[in-house]
């Protein structure tokens, strides 16, 4: 039994417990009489009760796939980068499996990046499909930001690789798709596959404007991603406009 354990060498294994684990866990050192050692097996309930409501928040999450479950391909469509005053809109489509009950997915900017991250590469081995559009600065210029963001989710959806049976959408209505849509507001906070997409997207857009910051160090890209903070805002006083602005945005502000 656990009682011959350090309770250091219990903590470690609490620590490397995956979430299968945690009754097992439990039921090994119950019985412990040492207090340090049921702090753990409280803090392994905790996690169990923890990993349950979230279990239930995403069943809650896949109400509209629920809906359309009659359809072969969901698909889930969300943008990242509309505000920034640099860098693109990215766009994420993603298609995931009609069982899927992959943990912790949100609305984007609810999570911390390291959560993002992890969730990006989990989507991305499990989804059925993902496909990501990008529109660079220059075209937000020529064509303005919505018409930019339309462009980048049909880019999206094109790269695929597979033609969705419907599209749910955060907010709004592509225009020039032939596939059925529903429009959700605050779609990647009630979808899991909106959600899922506005992940796909968000991480994508702050990897390339990562991406710029090592070409661009002089502008903070990295920190800010292109928002109109203060320190953002002294760079371009300092160092004037670079090639991933977008100048409408700027003009605006009286900067262009």
């Amino acid at each position: 039994m656990g009682i011959h354990k350090k309770i250091g060498e219990v903590k470690l294994e609490l620590q490397a417990a995956e979430e299968t684990m945690l009754p097992s866990f439990i039921a090994t050192y119950r019985e412990d009489g040492r207090a340090g050692v049921q702090k753990l097996v409280q803090q392994a309930r905790k996690r169990m009760e923890g990993l349950e409501r979230e279990r239930e928040r995403i069943e809650a999450l896949r109400a509209f796939e629920k809906k359309y479950a009659s359809m072969e391909y969901i698909c889930g469509i969300d943008e990242a980068g509309r505000g920034p005053l640099a860098g693109p809109v990215v766009a994420g489509a993603v298609i995931l499996p009609k069982d899927c009950r992959i943990l912790y997915i949100n609305d984007s900017k609810k999570l911390s990046e390291k959560k993002r991250e992890g969730l990006y590469d989990i989507i991305m081995e499990q989804a059925v499909a993902v496909g990501i559009g990008i529109v660079e600065p220059k075209r937000i210029d020529e064509i303005n930001i919505l018409q930019a963001d339309y462009e980048a989710m049909r880019q999206a959806i094109q790269n695929l690789g597979v033609v969705p049976d419907i599209l749910l959408n955060d907010a709004v209505r592509i225009p020039q798709v032939d596939i059925p849509q529903v429009p959700i507001v605050h779609g990647d906070a009630k979808s899991i596959s909106i959600g899922a997409a506005s992940i796909i997207a968000k991480v994508a857009r702050d990897r390339i404007m990562v991406q710029y910051d090592k070409e661009m160090p002089e502008y903070g890209f990295a920190q800010h991603k292109g928002y109109g903070t203060k320190e953002h805002m002294e760079a371009i006083e300092k160092h004037g406009i670079s090639p991933i602005h977008r100048r409408s945005f700027l003009k605006k502000m009286g900067k262009g």
